[in-house]
C-alpha cells in the first residue's frame, strides 16, 4: 500500500509538470501577437528558459545529495508554480523573459529530482516503470495542449487560461507533497559534494537523450506553429499535433515498461529512432494538416522510451548517486530540449521553418546510429534487482 502510495504521489508531480507546460507552450502564437515577435523573438523567450534549467539542472544533483529527492521535488513544484502566476501580468518581452527563466531554474531541478524520485520507487518495486512515469508527464503535456485548443475555441485570453488550469495543478502539488519516497541523503561533503565525473556510458546516452530531447522539444515548441502558418491549419487545430505526439508517447510509454523487460533496451531504441526519423519525414514531405498530425503521432510513438531508458541506466549505474547521474545525462539531454527549439527559430528566421525542422531529422539519423551502439539484451529486469 505504501508503494502505491509513494507511486502516485509521484505520478502527481509527473502530471502537474507535463500538464502545464502542454498549456503555456500551447499559447505561443498568443505570444507573439501581444508582443509583436517575430520567430527569433518567441526564441529568446524560449531560450531564457532554456539557460535558467541548464543552470539548475547540474546543482540539483549536488542538492539531491544533500537534502534528499524528496524535499528537492517539493520546493521545486511549488516553486515553478508560483512563476506562473506571473506569466500574463508581463507587461513587456524583458520581464516575460525573467518569468520564463525562473520558470525554468524551477522546472530545471523539478526535471532531475522527481525523476532521482522514479528510480528509488523503481528500486522499491523491483521492475522496471520509470517509463510510466514518462507517459503521466505526456499524457499532462497532451490535456495541457487540449486545454489551449479548448480556450482558443472559446475566445479566453492568456490570464483566464492560465489562472484556469493554476487551480488543477495546486490540488496536483498539494496531493503529491507528503506521500514522496522519504530518501537516505549521505555525507555529500565526505563525499566529494555531490560532483562526480561522467563516465563513457553516462556520455553514451546523454548524447542519445541529446538528440531525442532535441526532437520533442522541437515537436512541443514548434509543431502548433507549423501547423499554423507553414500547413494554413486553423488556429484551433493547429494545437491538435501537439496533442497527438503526446497522446502517442503517452499510450507508448504506458506499455513501454513491459517491452523493455521483454526485448531490451537496445531494440527497442533502434526501433524508436526509426518512427521517429520516419514520422518527421512525413511532417517536412506533405503539408496537409491531417497527414501532419498522424505524423505527429509517428514521432511520439518512436521517442516514447528513448529519454526514459536513459534515466533508468543514469539512476541505476554503479558508484552513482541516482540524482547525481540523472542530473548528468539530464543536463546533456535537455541542451538538446531547450535550447534546440531557440535555435530552430533563429534558422526559421533565416532559411525557414521547415528546413530548419530539417535539421532535426539530421538528428534522429544520427540518434539511429548512436542507438546501434548500445548492447541489445534481451531483459532489463535484471539491473534493478
Amino acid at each position: 500500500m505504501q508503494q502505491k502510495r509513494h507511486r502516485w504521489a509521484l505520478n502527481a508531480m509527473f502530471l502537474l509538470n507535463g500538464f502545464s507546460y502542454g498549456n503555456w507552450i500551447s499559447r505561443l502564437p498568443r505570444f507573439q501577437e501581444i508582443y509583436d515577435l517575430d520567430n527569433g523573438g518567441i526564441g529568446l523567450i524560449l531560450l531564457s528558459h532554456a539557460v535558467g534549467a541548464l543552470i539548475a539542472m547540474p546543482i540539483t544533483g549536488v542538492i539531491i545529495a544533500r537534502v534528499g529527492s524528496r524535499r528537492a521535488t517539493i520546493y521545486a513544484a511549488w516553486s515553478f508554480l508560483f512563476w506562473m502566476i506571473f506569466i500574463p501580468l508581463a507587461p513587456n518581452v524583458l520581464i516575460l523573459g525573467t518569468v520564463f527563466f525562473c520558470m525554468g531554474l524551477s522546472g530545471g531541478m523539478l526535471d532531475v529530482s522527481m525523476n532521482a524520485q522514479a528510480v528509488l520507487v523503481e528500486q522499491v518495486y523491483k521492475k522496471p516503470i520509470m517509463t510510466s512515469f514518462h507517459a503521466v508527464f505526456s499524457l499532462g503535456m497532451m490535456l495541457g495542449a487540449g486545454c489551449g485548443a479548448l480556450f482558443i475555441r472559446l475566445g479566453l485570453d492568456i490570464m483566464p487560461h492560465i489562472y484556469s488550469i493554476l487551480v488543477l495543478c495546486v490540488v496536483l502539488a498539494w496531493y503529491g507533497t507528503p506521500n514522496l519516497i522519504v530518501d537516505r541523503v549521505r555525507n555529500a561533503t565526505a563525499e566529494g559534494g555531490g560532483f562526480q565525473l561522467p563516465n563513457r556510458a553516462l556520455i553514451g546516452m546523454g548524447l542519445i537523450a541529446f538528440c531525442c530531447m532535441l526532437g520533442e522539444g522541437a515537436m512541443a515548441d514548434w509543431s502548433t506553429n507549423y501547423l499554423e502558418k507553414i500547413a494554413m491549419a486553423a488556429p484551433a487545430t493547429a494545437p491538435l499535433g501537439l496533442a497527438a505526439f503526446s497522446m502517442a508517447m503517452m499510450v507508448a510509454r504506458f506499455l513501454g515498461d513491459g517491452a523493455r523487460a521483454r526485448w531490451g533496451d537496445g531494440r527497442l531504441l533502434i526501433a524508436g529512432s526509426f518512427f521517429a526519423a520516419l514520422g518527421l519525414s512525413l511532417i517536412l514531405a506533405i503539408l496537409e494538416p491531417v497527414v501532419i498530425i498522424i505524423a505527429c503521432m509517428f514521432v511520439g510513438l518512436g521517442l516514447s522510451v528513448i529519454v526514459p531508458i536513459a534515466y533508468s541506466k543514469a539512476g541505476n549505474m554503479p558508484n552513482i548517486e541516482p540524482g547525481v547521474g540523472i542530473s548528468m545525462v539530464t543536463t546533456v539531454g535537455y541542451s538538446g530540449f531547450l535550447f534546440g527549439p531557440p535555435i530552430i527559430g533563429f534558422i526559421a528566421d533565416w532559411v525557414g521553418l521547415r528546413i530548419a525542422l530539417g535539421v532535426v531529422l539530421v538528428l534522429f539519423v544520427l540518434m539511429l546510429f548512436l542507438s546501434t551502439k548500445v548492447p541489445r539484451t534481451a531483459r532489463t529486469k535484471r539491473a534493478l534487482n
